[in-house]
């Protein structure tokens, strides 16, 4: 659905989709479900929502009688947003604005973000082209960011080619330079920010509903709700859900639950049928039946399939599923929860199914189960002896939060899509670093300079949320899709010009006298002992990046263990080249046990060092 509506966004028909086809699952299985979509629309005298507009179109550019009635019906047109318009709503436009010409447009080409769903930066930066006697005005005065704001927004964006040369002014005050903090994990970044939400509440200068903490992907929601619990601040996710209500993460944390204890028949139900295994209503029924007869839990009532009359042959289809619950329980004790966790994603297909989706909502959902998997290995390196149970009872501290809470004086917490159009007098814009914002697709796509540009204009867009202060921040490193990765300081960052941002290192966490940090709320609702958190110092003057900001390669060093042996099992060592799926060809620069995985060290040819565990990474010898 997704492939057809971005056709019909081009204009493009269904006998047309094969010539423009750019892969041969394109041109093959979509092309046909294309065609015998639009024959059963048809068949059945519908249209669905992008027909709207492509076949007014169409009965445009082919009947002129039409065309020439709603012309004269319709002679003064504005469009608003214009920069979010598509190939197919131009079109629209531009056929019913040429015979008159009174057409005005709004939008500007600096806050176009919205690509991925079919918007055409063209239609707003090539509009003079197609009407050669527009008049252009800018409307350049801002009322809402101070100064300092604006400069900085104004210095990221005139790095874009593609776009109308313009500066933001405004007659507020210069207000307070741009805030910018590096971490050395995306924990400490979470917890600085919680801290300094808590700072500003305590000094009244904000209120909780005044501050907003942007990020580039939902999936990084999820260290700064755990903060925010832990530390008793208030806040709402707009244009989300909360991370651990998720549907992926439910899934998979019901997994977890069964396998731990099977006692939750909640968390049980709802993963009988994911993957799909045919086993329909009636047959549950009957099994919740024996169940409630023998005062067993859910899952001893599958276990005893067999032996319930009812059932009859529908027992077979419950039969895999409890071998598989069964034979993960035999494996708890050799396997780390990570371990599990990946097993469990193996064995359900869940990431694959979500793959062949191959849309945006899809790829939001792997991010958050790759951050799920990040969620499991922080606990493991944390925890001098991990368990199942113990991650179980982890997650449920900050899981179980009440959402029904109706106060409005909320930190919210958001994408930096969902944010545009919105304003706040503190903004905290967090991971900031290359590989995640730019995101590393757009880094290493083959259309890079133009995708580098749309993530550049997002930027633009969160700078200008800010109304009094803005706070930028990111981390050395943090985990993602279960890899430890080493990331620099964002290029957006760096293109903040002088004088308008205060870069500051972190040596390690203040608070005030006689009030706990997060750590130690960590400490006693986990019941474990935290190290406070310290971030490696910068030194940093003006606009002048330092070498620490980035991360230098590191020399391949010579693989002395006792354990050399075992490290031969991976199928390479140090100083071998490696490929990885994502990130390509790189050399092995250091492997370290870690107990139950093997810490290895890449210097990737493209994407630079990155630290991951082998078993995620599933690094193949070249």
């Amino acid at each position: 659905m997704n492939k057809i509506s971005r056709a019909k966004d081009e204009l493009i028909g269904p006998s047309d989709y094969r010539t423009h086809a750019q892969s041969d699952r394109e041109k093959t299985l979509i092309a046909q479900v294309y065609t015998e979509y639009q024959q059963m629309l048809h068949k059945n005298n519908a249209l669905d929502f992008d027909d709207l507009i492509m076949k007014t179109v169409e009965l445009f550019q082919s009947d002129q009688e039409v065309l020439s009635y709603y012309q004269d019906r319709l002679r003064y047109i504005m469009v608003d947003e214009y920069q979010d318009t598509n190939t197919a709503q131009f079109n629209f436009v531009r056929l019913l604005a040429s015979k008159y010409e009174n057409l005005c447009v709004v939008g500007d080409d600096d806050q176009s973000i919205y690509k991925f769903r079919g918007a055409n930066i063209g239609n707003i930066l090539n509009f003079e082209h197609y009407f050669p006697n527009a008049q252009v005005i800018k409307l350049e005065q801002n009322y809402r960011s101070t100064q300092n704001i604006l400069d900085a927004a104004n210095g990221v964006i005139a790095n874009n080619y593609g776009r109308k040369e313009k500066a933001l002014w405004t007659q507020n005050d210069a207000g307070e330079k741009v805030q910018f903090r590096q971490f050395e994990t995306g924990d400490d970044e979470a917890e600085f920010v919680a801290l300094e939400i808590q700072k500003h509440m305590h000094d009244g200068s904000f209120r909780y509903q005044d501050c907003a903490v942007l990020y580039r992907t939902n999936a990084q929601s999820r260290l700064f709700e755990e903060h925010f619990i832990l530390a008793n601040i208030p806040y709402k996710m707009v244009g989300g859900v909360n991370f651990y209500a998720r549907k992926e993460i439910k899934d998979l944390l019901s997994y977890l639950k069964t396998i731990d204890n099977a006692r939750d028949d909640l968390a049980v139900r709802r993963i009988i049928n994911v993957p799909k295994r045919g086993i329909g209503a009636a047959t549950l029924a009957k099994v919740q039946t024996y169940a409630n007869e023998h005062e067993i839990s859910f899952y001893q009532a599958l276990r005893a399939a067999s032996e319930i009359p009812s059932l009859g042959r529908a027992s077979v289809k419950i039969e895999p599923f409890v071998t598989f619950i069964q034979a993960m329980r035999s494996k708890t004790d050799l396997l780390s929860v990570s371990e599990i966790l990946q097993e469990i994603i193996d064995a359900t297909g869940y990431v694959k199914e979500l793959e062949a989706e191959d849309t945006e909502e899809a790829r939001a959902r792997i991010e958050n189960i790759e951050e799920l998997q990040g969620k499991a290995l922080t606990y493991e390196e944390n925890e001098k002896e991990p368990t199942l149970s113990g991650f179980l009872e982890e997650v449920a501290l900050v899981a179980d939060i009440d959402s029904l809470d109706a106060d409005n004086d909320r930190v919210i917490l958001m994408t930096l899509h969902s944010a545009k159009g919105l304003e706040f007098p503190q903004v905290y814009l967090a991971g900031m670093e290359d590989g995640l914002f730019p995101s590393y697709m757009s880094i290493t796509s083959d259309q890079a300079t133009e995708e580098i540009e749309e993530e550049r204009r997002l930027a633009y867009v969160g700078i200008t949320r800010a109304m009094k202060n803005l706070m930028i921040t990111c981390a050395r490193q943090r985990v993602v899709r279960g890899q430890l990765q080493y990331n620099r300081v964002s290029r957006f960052v760096r293109e903040i010009p002088d004088g308008v941002l205060e870069q500051q290192g972190v040596r390690q966490r203040v608070q005030s006298a006689g009030q706990p940090s997060l750590s130690q709320l960590k400490a006693n609702a986990f019941r474990q002992a935290s190290e406070l958190f310290h971030a490696k110092p910068m030194a940093l003057q003006s606009n002048t990046w330092s070498d620490q900001m980035f991360d230098k390669e590191p020399a391949p060093q010579t693989d002395t263990s006792a354990d050399s042996q075992i490290r031969k099992r991976l199928g390479y060592d140090v100083g071998d080249l490696v490929l990885h799926r994502k990130f390509g060809e790189g050399m092995v620069v250091k492997i370290v046990s870690g107990g139950r995985d093997y810490e290895v060290t890449v210097q990737f040819h493209q994407a630079g060092v990155k630290k991951m565990f082998a078993a995620f990474a599933k690094l193949e010898k070249v």
